[in-house]
């Protein structure tokens, strides 16, 4: 392979559903190998649609190897650390107190391989909430993300779980920071990552801004949600019912959606600045709102491109690969998993049309057991009393397949 980073690095990966894995597909997409050490259940992400593997799996897991272990059991633990032991890497999103229970804590690892770099994702990071438990939306909760996103007037979680995937790349700029070191001969730092400190960093624009509106006006005056503080920055629908959503940002953008739908607020001074904009916010929006309506999508998107206007279309997620642009090289890897055909994105990259990265399909359970283990140093007697005594186990023919809607 070349043009691959990390490539010669073997990453092991101790976790489920997002965080961790989030975090490893990365850093196998910049050339690293993957082991996925999974429970004997695997991960839950395998069986979340119709009894078989969701989105998550296929699109975070693929390129990966599978090693199925029995950590419950002295043999299972014991062959874990011989991987790490060969390994460069661990990273793992366990909480603190599962971690102190199945030995894979940063002492544990430091023990067997003194030059393991140690990744943990976890809920909190040191302070008095370190031993709590937190998921992405309890990370939405506690940082004022979830108390703005309200569905019939309840706080709501975001649904995609941003979070959690924040994490997972603050993770792995921590352990390319890490890696610099080491190549600089300095001290070698391990990383930990909170999804609540994330999300506190996530959202440290609105933090800082309520801080300033306070000291301001003497009270917490936050801006309206989201676009809604920029009058006609949004979504707005079309004469044959498209939405097109409109970048507004700044006296330019108006200036300039104005003469490209012809209206005679382009020059209009009492609404040059989006402070005067501001205050006639209902009148702006009704403006805007009348122009988009009263034309055909095509036509609308045709006239703001050519005056430089940023604009798309909102689309829904069946549509979204359809875009010219998705398809231009590098940006979608063909995968074939279980009869099935997936487009799946590339962690952006430069190169990555030719960097020489192979495309794997994702992993069955254990499917790679054996290969890594005699790849960490176990010989043939090893590994077979590690299967008989159930401590590890190896990919086995299931019956489950996917059923479709007959249509």
């Amino acid at each position: 392979m070349t043009g691959l980073p990390l490539a010669g690095l073997r990453i092991i990966e101790l976790g489920t559903m997002l965080a961790a894995p989030f975090a490893t597909h990365i850093l196998g997409q910049l050339g690293a190998e993957v082991i996925k050490v999974e429970s004997p259940g695997g991960d839950p992400t395998r069986s979340l649609v119709r009894g078989g593997p969701s989105g998550t799996f296929i699109a975070y897991s693929h390129g990966k190897k599978s090693v199925c272990i029995d950590l419950g059991k002295p043999e299972g633990r014991a062959a874990l650390l011989k991987l790490m032991a060969n390994a460069d890497a661990l990273v793992h999103n366990l909480a603190p107190k599962a971690a102190r229970k199945l030995g894979v804590t940063r002492e544990d690892c430091a023990a067997v391989n003194p030059a393991l770099l140690y990744c943990h994702i976890r809920g909190y990071a040191a302070g008095p909430q370190a031993e709590d438990l937190a998921s992405n939306p309890v990370a939405e909760a506690s940082t004022g993300v979830m108390e703005a996103n309200r569905i019939d007037g309840r706080p709501s979680r975001l649904g995609p779980s941003y979070h959690d995937q924040f994490a997972g790349a603050y993770a792995v700029i921590g352990m390319l920071a890490s890696l610099l070191q080491a190549k600089h001969g300095e001290r070698r730092n391990d990383v930990e990552v909170g999804l609540y400190e994330t999300g506190l960093h996530v959202a440290s624009r609105d933090l800082v801004g309520v801080q300033l509106k306070t000291q301001l006006l003497g009270r917490p005056e936050r801006e309206p949600h989201g676009e809604f503080s920029m009058p006609g920055y949004g979504a707005y629908l079309t004469a044959d019912e498209r939405w097109i959503y409109l970048l507004m940002l700044n006296d330019g953008h108006w200036r300039k959606f104005c003469e490209a739908m012809q209206l005679p607020q382009a020059n209009d001074e009492s609404l040059a600045t989006l402070r005067q904009r501001k205050k006639a916010r209902e009148a702006v929006e009704a403006i805007v709102k009348a122009a988009v309506g009263a034309q055909r999508f095509d036509d609308v998107s045709a006239r703001l491109k050519e005056a430089g206007v940023g604009c798309t279309e909102v689309l829904p997620l069946e549509r979204v690969l359809e875009a010219p642009q998705a398809h231009q090289p590098g940006k979608l890897r063909a995968v074939r998993y279980r009869e099935f055909d997936f487009e799946v994105p590339e962690f952006p990259r430069a190169g990555a049309d030719s960097d020489g990265l192979r495309t794997l399909p994702p992993p069955e359970l254990g499917e790679h057991t054996l290969e890594v283990l005699q790849s960490a140093g176990l010989n043939a007697r090893e590994c077979d009393e590690l299967l008989s005594c159930g401590a590890v186990r190896t990919h086995e023919s299931d019956a489950f397949v996917w059923a479709p809607v007959n249509r």
